[in-house]
């Protein structure tokens, strides 16, 4: 898990160029200012990178914040192997 959420913190990073140390499981879009609807665009296909993932349009509204990515991520994990 930690692993995970490692890369998403990455991911996190290369989207919004934010300390990768400042996102937890419990950060959410209020906690960083560029996490708007563009913003999220960004993050989504940075994740997609990151993962070597495609989600689709249900996965990118559930992602409400770092825990919701990282469940989601899971289950596509999980799902491909």
């Amino acid at each position: 898990m930690q692993d995970l959420l490692t890369t998403v913190q990455g991911a996190f990073k290369a989207a919004f160029d934010v300390d990768p140390g400042l996102i937890t499981m419990e950060t959410k879009p209020a906690d960083i200012p560029a996490w708007d609807s563009m913003g999220h665009l960004a993050l989504v296909s940075s994740l997609e990178q990151a993962f070597g993932l495609s989600f689709d349009v249900d996965q990118v509204m559930e992602m409400e914040d770092v825990h919701q990515i990282v469940r989601i991520v899971q289950d596509c994990l999980d799902q491909k192997s």
